[in-house]
């Protein structure tokens, strides 16, 4: 009887009688892998991603350029507390949330936006009317390609013979 190998347990040695628990190697299949195995995918690279990225953050408003030219006179300086002390943002305290201009229409009025998120088409209405921003992110810088230069291979040691000595044969 190997059951227990030694102590004072007995028979059984505490494994109950009979099954896959009792067996000596008993090791049960984890349940919660089962479980993720039968959960439905969808099919395509990153579809399932989207499942575990944080839901809770907020999307950010979006202001469109129409808007800024009714509200705002020429020359403004344009960040989120101006949105905020104009009553088109709603801040807690020192937080405000994300702000994006879009580019919906045209504006005459020259603006300079900081703080801000600026689509692609309201920079360049933007850039056009003489306004400027300043970008809420820095710009990625493209990564250096890396060239792989292989090292010139070595010569096999060896009896060097000089000029000298082949020409004096």
């Amino acid at each position: 009887m190997r059951v227990g190998r030694g102590g004072k347990r007995g028979k059984t040695a505490g494994r109950g009688t009979k099954g896959q628990s009792a067996r000596a190697g008993n090791k049960k299949r984890p349940e919660f892998r089962d479980i993720i195995k039968k959960l439905p995918k969808r099919r395509g690279y990153g579809k399932n991603r989207g499942r575990t990225v944080d839901g809770t953050r907020p999307a950010p408003v979006a202001i469109p350029l129409s808007r800024i030219e009714t509200l705002f006179e020429a020359g403004t300086e344009i960040n989120p507390k101006t949105f905020f002390a104009k009553g088109i943002v709603k801040g807690r305290g020192a937080k405000f949330p994300m702000i994006k201009i879009v580019g919906d229409g045209t504006i005459t009025k020259k603006f300079s936006f900081t703080g801000v998120g600026v689509s692609k088409s309201a920079l360049i209405v933007i850039e056009k009317a003489g306004g400027s921003v300043v970008p809420l992110f820095a710009p990625k810088k493209p990564k250096p390609i890396h060239v792989h230069v292989k090292p010139a291979a070595k010569k096999p040691a060896g009896k060097k013979k000089s000029l000298e000595s082949a020409r004096d044969k």
